[in-house]
């Protein structure tokens, strides 16, 4: 299996499913398939998107995600498989039992793997981590200092170099970016959770009552930095007001399909996303209040290989 995002956002198209296939008919252009076992986040932006019945089902039944998009082309909705593990049910009956004490334990390693995250990002840009590393280490079980919101305050001020800098997702700034970023990484981890027989609704720490994805929220904590660093480089080259269009959507994705290194490894976010879902679900079956969370290295600027739908057609034209 492949891991490819596709982002129908440019122009009008036509999706239907045959023969095991995602079918891709646009104006002026020969159909084009692509396997849906390869399709790991399929995004519907543009508004004249056309898709059947069994296209959703197909890329369900494959393994895959759906995403849909609101009339100024930002994620608002998400489809995922209710079946993506043969024990998921005594899996799903471990997360709604989780104790107090378990689910404060694996949040405290998740805010000090994202505060280090983002320390390490500081310094590649900045020169200095804001201190951001001797946060992490005095971080609690349950994070009872709050100091991932301490962390915050000190981190986007620095990260964009501009001190009135907010994280506000109506803002129209560089946040529409990291908006959409986030929101192709919540469905890479929802898929990772599922295929790992867990829910992403039993949050450990994120627990709004209509907040369907509690537990992806809280797993891609730590993942952000990648999107944050594409983001100060679009900002960078283009302005925060620059639109939201084709260019900037392929570059964020691009961001998140490229290797990743850690503990002398070399792999997609895809493969250690599903570690670090399958390290979740081996604790809550053994109660040891531990998982395994990656500490990537250098974020390659540029993805080894481009998913994005854009690129492949023009890639089958050359």
């Amino acid at each position: 299996m492949t891991n490819r995002i596709l982002d129908f956002s440019a122009e009008a198209a036509r999706l239907s499913a045959r023969d095991e296939q995602l079918v891709i008919e646009q104006s002026g252009r020969l159909p084009q398939r692509i396997p849906l076992a390869d399709i790991a986040v399929l995004i519907a932006s543009h508004p004249h998107v056309r898709y059947s019945q069994a296209v959703l089902a197909g890329l369900l039944e494959h393994g895959g995600l759906f995403v849909t998009c609101d009339s100024r082309q930002a994620p608002r909705g998400m489809l995922l498989p209710l079946e993506g593990h043969s024990v998921q049910a005594e899996r799903f009956r471990l997360q709604a039992a989780a104790s107090e004490p378990f689910r404060k334990r694996v949040w405290q390693q998740i805010v000090r793997s994202k505060l280090r995250a983002q320390g390490r990002l500081l310094e590649r840009l900045r020169g200095e981590d804001a201190g951001l590393r001797e946060l992490a280490s005095r971080v609690h079980s349950g994070d009872r200092g709050n100091f991932e919101a301490q962390g915050a305050r000190r981190y986007w001020r620095r990260l964009f170099a501009d001190s009135s800098f907010r994280r506000d997702i109506d803002a129209q700034d560089q946040n529409r970016f990291l908006n959409y970023g986030y929101a192709v990484l919540r469905a890479i981890v929802a898929r990772a959770l599922t295929s790992a027989g867990l829910h992403p609704t039993f949050g450990l720490h994120h627990s709004n009552r209509y907040n369907a994805f509690a537990l992806a929220d809280d797993l891609m904590e730590p993942f952000r930095p990648i999107v944050d660093e594409r983001v100060v480089r679009l900002i960078g080259d283009g302005g925060a007001t620059q639109p939201l269009g084709r260019e900037q959507k392929s570059e964020l994705i691009g961001a998140l399909i490229g290797r990743f290194g850690a503990g002398g490894e070399s792999r997609s976010l895809f493969d250690w996303l599903t570690r670090v879902a399958s390290s979740l679900a081996a604790a809550y079956e053994s109660g040891e209040k531990k998982i395994f969370l990656p500490e990537f290295g250098k974020i390659p600027r540029k993805p080894v290989v481009s998913e994005v739908l854009s690129r492949e057609r023009r890639a089958l034209s050359e």
